[in-house]
């Protein structure tokens, strides 16, 4: 189980992101008893269909994890495509997740497209400013084109910041440099974050 653990956690658990910290608590475990007698790795598509379950489950787990966080307001898909590989797609993803300036952007409602492309260039990857889209979403509408090129699309202020404005929205920054992508949820960071923080001590 270990093998597969290890990649739905990276898809899920390692793909989530609250305020950049890692609890020394931090724990994923899965664990079978054998009581059902069925060994889902002698059956390739059993054990497709196995993978695929496990997936689904961690990934409620772990959206559940983002959407509990400490004052969070919102969910954000953060959609990296055109990656070189899968790694860099999600290293790239997960510097946005982390960016301070970008959670509290989208927890104003500012469609920052500067701040996402910042953070996403600091994530140690290497991108091409030119290549870079960006684009966000919301409840199933037309994606907007926030930056084209490294520059603004100008798009239209109004349906962006509605977009910002939703409970859970999505991004999605092309990086135009392969046909990897990855995914990674972070939340947005509210005066409430640091309340709580500041207000105890463990």
């Amino acid at each position: 189980l270990a093998p597969l653990l290890r990649r739905v956690a990276d898809r899920t658990f390692n793909a989530i992101s609250v305020d950049g910290d890692t609890s020394t608590n931090d724990t994923v475990l899965l664990l079978a008893n054998g009581a059902s007698g069925l060994d889902p790795f002698h059956d390739g598509a059993l054990a497709r269909a196995f993978e695929e379950a496990v997936l689904q489950v961690a990934r409620t787990l772990a959206l559940g994890i983002v959407e509990d966080g400490e004052g969070a307001t919102k969910l954000v898909e953060i959609q990296v495509t055109g990656g070189a590989t899968e790694g860099a797609a999600r290293e790239v993803g997960r510097a946005i997740a982390r960016s301070a300036l970008v959670k509290t952007a989208v927890y104003g409602a500012d469609p920052n497209w500067g701040r996402v492309l910042a953070a996403a260039g600091s994530a140690g990857v290497a991108l091409s400013a030119d290549k870079l889209t960006l684009s966000a979403q919301a409840d199933g509408d037309d994606w907007v084109v926030l930056a084209q090129g490294g520059a603004t699309a100008h798009p239209d202020e109004a349906k962006a910041r509605a977009i910002f404005r939703q409970k859970r929205l999505r991004l999605r920054l092309d990086l135009g440099m392969g046909r990897a992508e990855a995914v990674v949820w972070t939340c947005d960071l509210s005066p409430e974050y640091v309340r709580i923080n500041a207000d105890y001590t463990s």
